[in-house]
C-alpha cells in the first residue's frame, strides 16, 4: 500500500521485533482496513518472532507467515508519522517532527499462552484507541479477542 499525506504510518519498535511491536503491527494492519500504515521493527532484531506469539495471533485468525524482524532506522521513524516505543524507548533514534509514545507492556517472549494472551489483550486496546484517535471516523471490526 502506498502512503499518501492524508494516511498516517505508525511504526511501532520494541528491542527485538519479535513480540509487542509485531503484536501491535499486526493488529493495527488487521483493524485499520488500509487507512493507516503499520510498521514494526527492532533495535536489536532477533532472528524470528517469538514462537509464542505467532501462535497466539495465529489463534486469533491473524496471518504471522511474512513476519521477519527488521532493524529499526531513522528512516523508517522520519517516514512515520508516530514512533510508539515497547520497551526500547531509550535506544529508540529521535526524529525531530515525529511524535513518540512509550507503552509499558510485558515482553512476551518466553511466557505462557494466557500470559501472552493478557498481553495482546493490553496491545488491543491500545492499538484500537490509538486507530480512533489517527482516524476519528474508522468503523473499528469487533475485537479479534470477542471472536472467542
Amino acid at each position: 500500500m502506498t502512503t499518501t499525506p492524508s494516511t498516517p504510518q505508525v511504526v511501532f519498535a520494541c528491542v527485538r521485533n519479535g513480540g509487542r511491536s509485531v503484536i501491535s503491527r499486526v493488529l493495527t494492519e488487521h483493524y485499520a482496513g488500509g487507512r493507516v500504515t503499520a510498521l514494526s521493527a527492532g533495535t536489536q532484531p532477533g532472528e524470528h518472532i517469538h514462537p509464542e506469539v505467532a501462535r497466539a495471533l495465529e489463534a486469533l485468525g491473524l496471518d504471522t507467515s511474512h513476519e521477519e524482524p527488521t532493524l529499526l532506522t531513522r528512516e523508517t521513524i522520519a517516514a512515520s508519522t508516530m514512533a510508539i516505543t515497547l520497551g526500547c524507548g531509550e535506544e529508540c533514534p529521535f526524529v525531530p517532527g515525529v511524535t513518540y509514545r512509550d507503552w509499558p507492556v510485558a515482553d512476551p517472549g518466553g511466557q505462557d499462552d494466557e500470559t501472552v494472551r493478557t498481553i495482546i489483550g493490553d496491545l488491543d486496546a491500545r492499538v484500537r484507541d490509538l486507530l480512533t484517535e489517527l482516524v476519528p471516523d474508522l468503523e473499528l471490526p469487533a475485537s479479534v479477542l470477542d471472536a472467542d
